[in-house]
């Protein structure tokens, strides 16, 4: 929702309209009421999307709003993301009421996360931690934390600074540490395809440096055909015309970790991430197998 009300909020400023003029549509999908269960369990990152993308086909809604980092590879028939807005934080957030920061959390701490990608990774950096199912939305998760129920978790910090809860966070991990999700921190915004006045009542707020690292990042993404049951990370970063990309793939164990760089111009952004989820996809073969 903090999303959608940004979105309406860039809408509203780049067209010179009131907000009232675009109606936000809540819609519960069947990741937001399965809690109980790790995503991989019961279908991975549609999970987040279909009810939002179904009521798009019908006519229900004009555009939809996701986070990027939870959109599947590919998009369902007649649907397209049409816009990125500019990114937030990518970083993971450490938080913990019991260490000032990941190095510092006991040895054999109980740590909560519902991310495969996450947990390999700290089981890669502290693999003396316990780990544990953490899901739900910002707010239950922290009260999981504050209720004792494990010693340290791991948010994003995109979320947490859009909600005002930036002060929470005790430690951002940096990106060579904990690599993000593909796409995290980024908001896109999807639509029919062919909706010429819809597509061009988004592209107004089109960020095209953001939407040049999620390209990246998700052609890296398409080619590894990923989802959640495998541990995928991979960040590009712009500087001018230039672009960075990392990116890698780990067993759920975190003892294997395929990892390649690359960089190039930003017209090279997509086939740069294409090429890096191919070569990884090479070397990791049957252990990283989806």
């Amino acid at each position: 929702m903090a999303q959608a009300r940004e979105t309406r909020a860039r809408l509203s400023v780049a067209h010179g309209v009131p907000e009232s003029e675009f109606e936000i549509v809540a819609i519960a999908t069947a990741g937001d009421r399965i809690r109980d269960r790790p995503l991989a369990e019961i279908g991975g990152k549609g999970l987040f999307t279909k009810e939002i993308e179904e009521a798009l086909l019908e006519g229900a809604i004009d555009l939809a709003v996701h986070s990027m980092k939870d959109m599947p590879a590919k998009l369902p028939e007649g649907l397209v993301i049409s816009a990125i807005l500019p990114r937030e934080d990518p970083r993971d957030a450490f938080m913990s009421l019991a260490a000032s920061n990941l190095a510092s959390l006991r040895n054999g701490a109980v740590v909560g996360s519902s991310s495969v990608r996450r947990t390999a990774q700290l089981l890669r950096i502290r693999p003396d931690v316990k780990t544990i199912q953490f899901r739900g939305n910002v707010e239950t998760r922290l009260k999981k934390l504050a209720g004792g129920l494990a010693e340290a978790t791991f948010l994003a910090c995109a979320g947490l600074n859009r909600l005002g809860l930036a002060d929470k966070i005790t430690e951002a991990m940096p990106t060579e540490m904990m690599l993000p999700a593909v796409a995290q921190g980024a908001i896109g915004i999807e639509i029919k395809q062919g909706n010429a006045p819809i597509h061009r009542l988004v592209d107004a707020i089109n960020d095209e440096t953001s939407a040049t690292a999620i390209a990246c990042e998700r052609a890296f993404l398409s080619a590894l055909d990923g989802s959640c049951r495998t541990p995928l990370a991979g960040h590009a970063a712009l500087d001018g015309n230039s672009v960075s990309f990392r990116g890698h793939a780990l067993t759920l164990d975190g003892v294997h970790c395929f990892e390649t760089t690359r960089s190039g111009t930003i017209g090279d952004a997509a086939r740069m991430g294409k090429e890096a989820g191919e070569e990884v996809k090479a070397r990791g073969g049957s252990l990283i197998a989806f």
